[in-house]
């Protein structure tokens, strides 16, 4: 697995592009940028354990909501499934995983969890979790705090909008996803907590 180091250059270009050259350019950006940071520096510390930041996505559902079909999976990890499959497929490989038919449902494909994906867990998630703090360092909790709420609330938009021009199936599930984000707002606001701010 490539290990390629990050080049210490692309932070000094991306400031730059953001305080100099466009400093009020549009929101969505500035979020897609912050991300593929988190992500880069996530993959980067997965690279050490030998999983791919692609392998992670899946591992994080997997360790919630094992034994799930494997196009609920790919809903929930927010991609084609296609692309699920192909990652699947080389998760089973590695031994991570199990993909079976059950008895009372021979159409649908479930997937499960091994005991040595399951034993990833407690490598991979504090590595996730020192990339959070990362991200946040010098950050006031109360920013922190207030951009989380922020955030969710975007989120939250963005899904009525999608689901406005969904098909019933596929709108069904946005509304069960707006329920859980409107109930994780409603926590955040009533503990005022800082925690887990962003979660890669």
């Amino acid at each position: 697995m490539s290990t390629r180091k990050p080049d210490p250059r692309t932070a000094d270009i991306m400031l730059r592009h953001w305080r100099e050259a466009v400093p009020n350019d549009r929101i969505a950006h500035l979020i897609k940028d912050s991300s593929r940071g988190l992500q880069r520096a996530l993959q980067t510390r997965l690279a050490k354990h030998n999983v791919s930041f692609g392998h992670w996505v899946f591992l994080r559902v997997l360790w919630v909501r094992d034994g799930i079909t494997q196009r609920e999976l790919s809903e929930e990890a927010g991609l084609m499934e296609p692309t699920t499959f192909s990652a699947l497929t080389s998760m089973e490989k590695l031994g991570y995983l199990e993909r079976r038919k059950l008895p009372h449902s021979r159409k649908n494909v479930y997937v499960f969890l091994t005991p040595a994906g399951r034993q990833l867990k407690k490598k991979l998630v504090p590595l996730a979790e020192d990339v959070n703090e990362v991200a946040v360092r010098g950050i006031d909790p109360a920013d922190v705090a207030t951009t989380r709420r922020t955030l969710l609330v975007m989120i939250e938009n963005i899904a009525r909008d999608e689901s406005e021009h969904a098909d019933p199936a596929r709108a069904a599930r946005m509304q069960r996803m707006l329920d859980a984000t409107d109930n994780e707002v409603a926590e955040d606001t009533d503990s005022k907590k800082s925690t887990d701010a962003f979660r890669v």
